[in-house]
C-alpha cells in the first residue's frame, strides 16, 4: 500500500467518524424499537436457533403477521452488541459507523483496484459516499445495520470474485467458493445483497472479457446449439463461472422463498397506496417513484423518514406533470448506458459500472417487479449510491483531466469542494433529526403534512412521555388527512380512554371498526387486513368491559378478533382475562390451551393459566405453569413475582432461596418497584435471614418512601427480631402521620414505649387512639388497661379490664389480668 493511500483512507475515516459523530447521542428511533429493543431474539435467554427462524423484527417466519424480512445475520450483531452494552444506543450507533467507515474504505479499492480509477478519481467517489446525506437512514438508523452489512459483503463479493477471475487453479476455485459463501451471507443480511450476483456477471462479461452486445448474444448462441469446441479458453472458463453464479443464486433464492413459506407479507393499502391502484395508474406511479429515488442520489435536500401515506400522491392521469420526470429520468439513463455500451474505453466501462451498481441492488425495492411494503426507503439506496459516487467521481476525475487550463480546473474543484461541504452539512443536520422519535417524526411532517403515519407517529411519541393531551391534537390531525386510516381512530381512542372520556374513546373506536373491510364469502379475511388494525376489537372490548354490565358485548369483540384471524393470540389474551372477570374460570383454561396450539412458546398463556390456577386454588398446576413460562420467557416479570409469592406461601424452607433469586432478577430489571423490594424482605423474613429482610425493606421505603407495609413490618423486624426497637420507633411515627388510621402502628409503638421505652404517657395515646379507631379492638383495650396498672391506677385498670370481660367473656388473659389487679386492689385495702 502506497503512502497515498494510507492518508486517502486515513482521511476517509476520519471524515466519516466527523459526519456521523452526532449520531452516538441518538436513540433508537422509529423501526429501531420493534427491531431491538422489543426484539426477543437478541436477548442471552432466547437460543440463538431462533435467528434463524425468526424475521427481522423477531417473528416467526411462519406466522401471517411476519414481514418476512430474514437477516438473521444482522440480528446476530444486534445481538453483539447487546451482550457488550445491552440496551445502550452508544454502542449500536458506534458499530454502524464503524461499518459505514469500513464500506466508504472497501468501496476506495474496488475503485482503484477493480475499476482501475486513479487515486484522484477514488478518493472523489469515495469522499462523496462518505459524506452523502441519503446514508443517515442507513448509518444513523440502527435498523439500517442491515443495509450496511450487506454492502460491505457486497463489496468483499466484488473484491473476492476479481481476484478468482485472475487466478489459477486450487485458488480461482477456492476464490468462487468463497463469493458464492459471500453472497449468501450478504443475502441472509439483507436480501438486496443477492443483486451483487448479477454486478459480478456483468463486469466479467463487459469490463474483464471486453465484449460488446453481439458478442454476448454471440456467445449465448454458441452456448444454446453446444458449439462449445469453437470457444476460447477464456470463454469456456467464463461460462463455467457463470453458470456456478447463477446456479447458486438459484440455490440461495430457492432456500430464501422455502425459508419464507412461500407466503407473502401482508400490507395495508397505507404502506404502498399505488399497490392498489388499477393499470396504468399503478404503473405510472411506480416508475415515477424511480425518478424521486434518483432525485435523492442528485439532490438529497429533502429528506424523509416515511414516505407512505400520502406523501407521494399516486399519479392519475397521463396529463400529470410528474409523468414528464419519469421519461427524463429514463432518457438519461437510456443516454449514459448508450454510451458506455458504444464508447468503449476506461472511463465508458466505469460509467457502466456506475449504472450497473445503481440499477442492479435498487430493482427488488422498485416495485416494478413485484410491490414491496414502502414507497420510498431511503436507507435502500445505500448500495446503489456506490454507483452514483463512482459516476460523479468518474466525471468530476475525467473534465478535471480533460482541461489543463488552470481556471476550469479551479472550477471544477471548486464544484466538487462545495458538493462535499453541502454534503457535510445536511448529513450533520440530519443526523440531529434522528435524535428522537419527535424529532425525527416533526421532521417528516416538515417535508409533507400529508402523511397521516407521521402525525400518528408524533402523537406516539408524546403519548409515551403521558403527554395525552397534546398527542391528542395529532392524532385529530391524522384522521383529518387520512379520514380511512383505522389506526388513526384507534389512536384516537386510546387516548380519549386514557384522558378519561370513554364515551369519546367508543365513538373513535367505533369509527375504526366500520372501516374494516366487511367479509366476503370464500375470501381469506387474513389476506386484506393487517394484524395492527385487529387490534380495535382488544382496545374497544377492554374500554367497554370496564362495566360488568356491558361484558357480554365485549365477549363479542373478542370472539369476531379470534375467528377473523384464529392465530390472533393477543384476542385470547384478552378474551381469557375478561372471562376471569366473569367467574368462567373453566372456559379461560379451555381457552388458553386453545391458544397454545397456535403458539407454544408463548409465556404470556402460560402465565394466564397460571393464575387460573391460582383462581381454582390448585397451587401445585399455578406453580408448574409459571415456571413454563419462566422456562420461555426467563425475565417475565409477573411470572417471577407470582411464582415466587407461591414459594412463599408454600412454607416449604428448601424453596426459598429460588424464590429469593426471582425476587432479585426482578428487582434487577425493575429496580424502580417497591413491591419487589417488600415480597423479598417477607421471604428474606420467613427464611429468618434478618439483615437481608432489613436490607430490603429499606431499599423498599427508598423507592416508595410511604409504602405503609414496608414502614410497619420493618418496625416490626427491628423490634422482634434484631431487637432494637428504639429503632423502630422512627418509621412508626412515620407510618403514623401518613396514615393516622393505621391501627397496628399505633399498638407496636405503645408496647414499644411501655415494655422498652417506659414512657406510659406516650403508651396511653397510642392505646387510647386504638380504642378510638376501633372501639371493640380487644387487644388495644386491654394494652391499656396494663398502662393503668403500670402507672398504678389500680381502680381504672379494673373497670377498664371488667369492661373487656363483659364484651369479650371467652379472654382468658383478660380473665387472668382481671384477677391479678383485684387481688392487688384486696391487698391494698386490707389494713396493715
Amino acid at each position: 500500500m502506497m503512502l497515498s493511500d494510507k492518508l486517502y483512507l486515513g482521511l476517509l475515516v476520519a471524515v466519516c467518524l466527523v459526519v456521523y459523530q452526532g449520531a452516538l447521542h441518538c436513540d433508537f428511533v422509529f423501526d429501531d424499537v420493534s427491531a431491538v429493543k422489543e426484539n426477543k431474539d437478541l436477548r442471552p435467554d432466547t437460543s440463538y436457533l431462533n435467528l434463524f427462524y425468526n424475521d427481522f423484527w423477531g417473528t416467526p417466519m411462519s406466522k401471517e403477521k411476519s414481514h418476512k424480512s430474514y437477516r438473521p445475520l444482522t440480528v446476530l450483531t444486534f445481538r453483539l452488541n447487546y451482550w457488550f452494552g445491552e440496551l445502550e444506543p452508544y454502542g449500536y450507533h458506534l458499530l454502524n459507523i464503524i461499518l459505514h467507515s469500513l464500506v466508504t474504505i472497501q468501496f476506495y479499492w474496488l475503485c482503484k483496484d477493480i475499476l482501475k480509477c486513479c487515486a484522484m478519481a477514488s478518493l472523489c467517489s469515495s469522499l462523496l459516499f462518505a459524506v452523502h446525506p441519503v446514508h443517515v437512514e442507513a448509518v444513523t438508523g440502527v435498523v439500517g445495520r442491515a443495509e450496511l452489512l450487506s454492502a460491505s459483503l457486497a463489496l468483499l463479493v466484488m473484491l473476492v470474485y476479481d481476484k478468482s477471475i485472475h487466478s489459477k487453479g486450487i485458488a480461482s476455485i477456492f476464490g468462487y467458493l468463497c463469493s458464492v459463501l459471500l453472497l449468501l451471507a450478504a443475502t441472509l443480511c439483507k436480501e438486496q445483497g443477492i443483486t451483487i450476483s448479477a454486478v459480478c456477471l456483468l463486469y466479467d462479461l463487459f469490463i474483464v472479457q471486453q465484449m460488446v452486445l453481439k458478442d454476448v448474444l454471440d456467445l449465448a448462441k454458441k452456448v444454446l446449439t453446444l458449439k462449445l469446441s469453437s470457444l476460447s479458453l477464456s470463454h469456456k472458463q467464463l461460462i463455467y463461472r457463470t453458470v456456478f453464479m447463477v446456479t447458486s443464486v438459484i440455490l440461495i433464492l430457492i432456500l430464501r422463498v422455502g425459508v419464507m413459506g412461500a407466503q407473502l407479507p401482508v400490507f395495508t393499502t397505507f404502506d404502498n397506496p399505488a399497490s392498489n391502484e388499477t393499470t396504468p395508474y399503478r404503473q405510472l406511479t411506480y416508475n415515477y417513484l424511480v425518478a424521486v429515488n434518483m432525485w435523492l442520489l442528485v439532490c438529497p435536500a429533502y429528506l424523509c423518514c416515511d414516505w407512505s401515506m400520502g406523501t407521494v400522491p399516486v399519479i392519475q392521469s397521463f396529463l400529470d406533470y410528474r409523468n414528464v420526470c419519469t421519461v427524463a429520468a429514463y432518457i438519461a439513463v437510456f443516454k449514459l448506458v448508450k454510451y458506455s455500451i458504444q464508447c468503449r474505453s476506461t472511463f465508458s466501462d466505469r460509467i457502466f459500472m456506475s449504472l450497473v451498481l445503481i440499477v442492479f441492488p435498487f430493482l427488488p425495492a422498485s416495485n416494478l417487479f413485484f410491490p414491496v411494503g414502502f414507497v420510498i426507503a431511503e436507507r435502500v439506496l445505500y448500495i446503489p449510491s456506490l454507483g452514483y459516487c463512482l459516476l460523479i467521481g468518474s466525471v468530476f476525475t475525467y473534465l478535471y483531466n480533460q482541461h489543463r487550463q488552470s481556471i476550469y480546473r479551479y472550477i471544477l474543484a471548486g464544484s466538487y469542494l462545495l458538493l462535499i461541504i453541502s454534503g457535510v452539512m445536511r448529513t450533520v443536520s440530519r443526523n440531529k433529526d434522528w435524535e428522537n422519535d419527535y424529532s425525527l417524526f416533526n421532521s417528516a411532517l416538515r417535508f409533507t403534512e400529508q402523511n397521516a403515519k407521521a402525525w400518528n407517529n408524533v402523537g406516539h411519541s408524546l403519548e409515551s412521555e403521558g403527554k395525552f393531551e397534546e398527542a391528542l391534537h395529532y392524532f385529530y390531525r391524522a384522521v383529518r388527512v387520512q379520514p380511512d386510516d383505522i389506526g388513526s381512530h384507534i389512536n384516537v381512542g386510546r387516548t380519549l380512554k386514557e384522558l378519561g372520556d370513554n364515551s369519546g374513546a367508543e365513538v373513535a373506536l367505533r369509527s375504526a371498526l366500520e372501516l374494516l373491510p366487511p367479509v366476503k364469502k370464500g375470501k381469506s379475511y387474513t389476506a386484506r387486513v393487517a394484524p395492527s388494525h385487529l387490534k380495535v376489537f382488544l382496545t374497544l372490548g377492554n374500554l367497554i368491559s370496564q362495566n360488568a354490565s356491558r361484558y357480554s358485548e365485549a365477549e363479542i369483540l373478542y370472539k369476531r378478533a379470534i375467528s377473523m384471524r384464529p392465530e390472533f393470540i393477543d384476542a385470547y389474551l384478552n378474551y381469557g382475562e375478561l372471562l376471569m372477570k366473569m367467574g368462567r374460570r373453566k372456559e379461560a383454561s379451555t381457552l388458553y390451551n386453545k391458544a397454545l396450539v397456535y403458539d407454544k412458546r408463548n409465556a404470556d398463556l402460560y402465565y394466564n393459566l397460571g393464575v387460573v390456577f391460582l383462581e381454582l386454588k390448585d397451587a401445585k398446576q399455578a406453580m408448574s405453569h409459571f415456571d413454563l413460562a419462566l422456562s420461555i420467557h426467563p425475565k417475565h416479570q409477573l411470572a417471577l413475582y407470582n411464582s415466587a409469592l407461591l414459594i412463599q406461601e408454600s412454607a416449604q424452607q428448601e424453596l426459598y432461596g429460588e424464590g429469593l433469586r426471582r425476587l432479585d432478577l426482578l428487582i434487577e430489571l425493575n429496580p424502580k418497584e417497591p413491591r419487589n423490594y417488600f415480597s423479598a424482605a417477607l421471604l428474606a423474613t420467613d427464611s429468618q435471614q434478618f439483615a437481608l429482610a432489613e436490607r430490603y425493606f429499606i431499599q423498599c421505603l427508598e423507592a416508595d418512601p410511604s409504602f405503609k407495609g414496608a414502614l410497619f413490618n420493618l418496625a416490626l423486624l427491628l423490634t422482634n427480631s434484631l431487637q432494637r426497637p428504639s429503632d423502630a420507633i422512627p418509621y412508626l411515627n412515620r407510618n403514623i402521620q401518613l396514615y393516622p388510621d393505621h391501627v397496628k402502628s399505633y399498638l407496636l409503638l405503645g408496647d414499644i414505649s411501655i415494655n422498652h421505652e417506659k414512657d406510659l404517657q406516650l403508651a396511653e395515646q397510642c392505646f387510647s387512639k386504638v380504642t378510638s379507631l376501633e372501639p371493640s379492638n380487644i387487644q388495644g383495650q386491654h394494652n391499656l388497661c396494663v398502662v393503668y396498672v403500670e402507672k398504678g391506677e389500680l381502680d381504672l385498670a379494673e373497670s377498664c379490664l371488667a369492661a373487656i370481660m363483659a364484651a369479650a367473656p371467652t379472654e382468658q388473659y383478660v380473665q387472668q389480668h382481671l384477677a391479678i389487679v383485684r387481688q392487688r386492689l384486696a391487698d391494698k385495702r386490707r389494713p396493715t
